[in-house]
């Protein structure tokens, strides 16, 4: 199988769209030996912020001399994205290794009657064996929607990250923070420690289930504090104090003050590691967090205009990426280049997002999913409201509209800020 040949592999399995539940992938796991038994993982999920946490403590981990690998999802540009090890993406070559020794146990699986796999749990299960061919020491796993029903739900880790509950994918999950909380919260296993910064009653279900499952369970302003000491353009400071002691100073490329919750996140979960693993220290975790990087995530390039890329898709991102904004721009105009997918909280992101004083170009993002420019573009009551139907015509539009000091913001979607982030680097 060529790359090629492995992504067209992949787009065929598209048919079957997503279906959660956990034993397809635990028959394909199985008749694959396991892979995933064959290093230490740590699990993730949460609404937001759960991709950046995976980086940095993948970063962390890296800094303390133990091979990582890293799986999230979904991409910006490359499906190589979805897998790396040491920060490093899987080469091309790699990735269709992994895919096409999969692809043969997915179909030793059909003829013996079993369920087609979906494409996320494909990806799901190369990965795994991409790892365990690396000979990793530990992998982080990203949630890819939920918890409980996940098809990463099938690893047993040394540590469980919930990084915080609001709502989304209520078709999926359920219409409550309650519900949705049960999904997030399906990642934690007998007797593994969970780290979190869920507040209200998403904590009251993440704190049953450790009750339930006697797990430890250190929470953010309870087990761990984190306070923010200072921004750039380019990075912030933060203090953290947890139950093992001090921390003191650490330095996140990462900004935003939802970024400080993350990254104390992550500084306790090392904490935690480190009881065991005694390569980790804090000066590892501070050297992890401050050669961090997480593309598409208030990402900035410089230029005329000062160009920010944040994959923000739901009211919680948009407020966080909306006060980031003002923190680190204040007082300069915005010009939005946005696209959000039809299945998203339009109308929340939109609040939470835009000002009257803004100005927006409306674009499809790259997916089927895209709600249309034109059904969007009135909802939004800002100076000036434009609609182009290509993402590179919007760009165009964007930057001639973003006069003197203006910022030209790409948000509403990961598809859109993928796509406008290969632009743009072109451009660049």
């Amino acid at each position: 199988m060529t790359y090629e040949q492995a992504l067209n592999y992949l787009a065929s399995l598209g048919k079957f769209g997503i279906s959660l539940g956990l034993k397809r992938v635990e028959n394909l796991l199985d008749r694959m030996g396991h892979p995933e038994r064959s290093y230490k993982t740590i699990h993730i999920t949460g609404t937001n912020g759960k991709g950046s946490a995976t980086a940095m403590l993948t970063a962390v981990l890296t800094a303390s001399g133990l091979k990582t690998g890293m799986y999230t999802s979904p991409h910006l540009i490359d499906y190589t994205e979805r897998m790396a090890v040491d920060g490093r993406p899987v080469p091309p070559g790699a990735f269709a290794e992994a895919i096409d020794h999969t692809r043969r146990f997915v179909e030793e699986m059909i003829r013996a009657g079993g369920e087609q796999p979906t494409e996320f749990e494909v990806l799901t299960a190369a990965a795994f064996f991409y790892f365990a061919k690396a000979g990793v020491d530990y992998a982080v796993i990203e949630v890819g929607l939920g918890g409980l029903l996940d098809s990463t739900n099938v690893v047993v880790p040394e540590l469980a990250m919930i990084t915080n509950v609001t709502l989304e994918h209520t078709d999926r999950c359920g219409a409550t923070i309650r519900e949705i909380a049960v999904h997030k919260a399906g990642i934690i296993k007998a007797g593994v420690p969970v780290v979190t910064a869920a507040q209200g009653e998403a904590l009251d279900v993440i704190r049953q289930a450790c009750i339930d499952t006697a797990s430890s369970l250190y929470v953010l302003d309870e087990d761990f504090y984190a306070e923010f000491a200072g921004m750039t353009v380019t990075s912030q400071d933060i203090t953290v104090k947890t139950v093992y002691g001090d921390c003191g100073l650490f330095r996140i490329n990462l900004l935003g003050h939802h970024q400080v919750k993350n990254a104390a996140i992550v500084v306790m979960a090392a904490m935690v590691l480190s009881r065991g693993e005694p390569r980790i220290t804090v000066n590892a975790i501070r050297d992890g967090l401050a050669g961090a990087v997480w593309p598409g995530r208030f990402e900035i390039i410089p230029g005329n205009p000062v160009i920010v890329i944040d994959g923000a898709h739901n009211p919680d991102g948009a407020a966080a990426l909306r006060r980031t904004l003002d923190d680190v721009f204040p007082g300069r105009p915005v010009v939005f280049l946005l696209g959000i997918l039809r299945d998203k909280d339009v109308d929340g992101i939109i609040a939470a997002l835009i000002r009257e004083e803004d100005t927006v170009v409306v674009v499809p993002p790259l997916s089927e999913r895209a709600a249309e420019p034109e059904e969007i573009a009135p909802k939004i009551k800002a100076r000036q409201v434009e609609v182009s139907r290509s993402i590179a015509a919007g760009l165009e539009k964007a930057g001639e509209l973003a006069h003197g000091n203006s910022v030209l913001c790409i948000a509403g979607s990961l598809y859109l800020a993928g796509e406008a982030r290969k632009i743009v680097k072109k451009i660049k």
